[in-house]
């Protein structure tokens, strides 16, 4: 079943065309792997399906995103509601400079939840997701600065899903770990696809394969390629797909 589908969806950044005419449907509770080289349009198209791009002077979007059958560029559109329906984790961790604790309970909060011992349980809940309770239990009233890099990230998705958004995007978000961080939020998003709907854009192609059910390869602004993962790494249809995948460029 279907989550996201775009149509002819382009995007100009003033008279620079970074997404050009991309058709993708993108299904729910799976997690789609964005794969190609820097400045290809990966993270612009990412950034198109909560609307993130609207924040640049500019941008001019044409085409369509339907998320759940609904087109989010239409007039009238809450952005509040989509950010809160389509979150977003970007490549370097950015807790806020608050409490482990009020990380967390930032977004319920912000939605109008106000009795302490609810959000108790939030905070209890969703660092529980990203197992981190353990850890941080007895340190809710750390600043969430303070801790490591891969916490930080874990934190992030904690503070994202706390929200109950239905799609989260992942920009690059193991690209300041080290291979053993990296490996437990892969591990993090096996246990996550249970229950959301993936879209993750990496550099790294082994990640690619070992995480995602379906890639999409883009190049120049285009979706080249998009398909089941396994058969776009073993059987790409498309010469700049096998190039790419390959390493003869990129």
């Amino acid at each position: 079943m279907s989550k996201i589908e775009t149509k002819n969806l382009d995007l100009f950044y003033g008279t620079f065309q970074a997404l050009i005419d991309v058709d993708l449907v993108i299904k729910e509770k799976m997690i789609t792997a964005l794969i190609g080289p820097s400045g290809c349009g990966k993270s612009t198209l990412l950034r198109a399906l909560n609307r993130m791009n609207d924040l640049i002077d500019g941008v001019k979007v044409t085409g369509k995103v339907l998320i759940d059958g609904k087109n989010i560029y239409e007039p009238g559109t809450d952005l509040v509601e989509l950010r809160k329906k389509v979150g977003m984790v970007f490549q370097r961790p950015n807790p806020f400079p608050l409490s482990v604790f009020d990380n967390i309970a930032y977004g319920p909060r912000t939605h109008g939840l106000k009795d302490r011992g609810k959000l108790g349980e939030i905070v209890e809940r969703f660092l529980s997701r990203v197992q981190l309770w353990d850890v941080l239990k007895d340190r809710l009233e750390d600043s969430a600065l303070d801790l490591s890099l891969e916490q930080q990230q874990r934190l992030c998705i904690a503070r994202l899903v706390a929200v109950m958004p239905d799609v989260v995007l992942m920009d690059e978000p193991c690209s300041a770990l080290d291979p053993l961080a990296t490996q437990r939020i892969e591990e993090l998003m096996f246990e996550l696809k249970k229950d959301y709907t993936i879209l993750i854009v990496t550099h790294n192609m082994q990640q690619a394969a070992r995480v995602s059910d379906w890639t999409g390869f883009m190049l120049l602004g285009k979706l080249v390629e998009y398909g089941e993962t396994k058969q776009v790494f073993t059987n790409p249809q498309e010469k700049q797909t096998e190039e790419y995948i390959t390493g003869r460029y990129g």
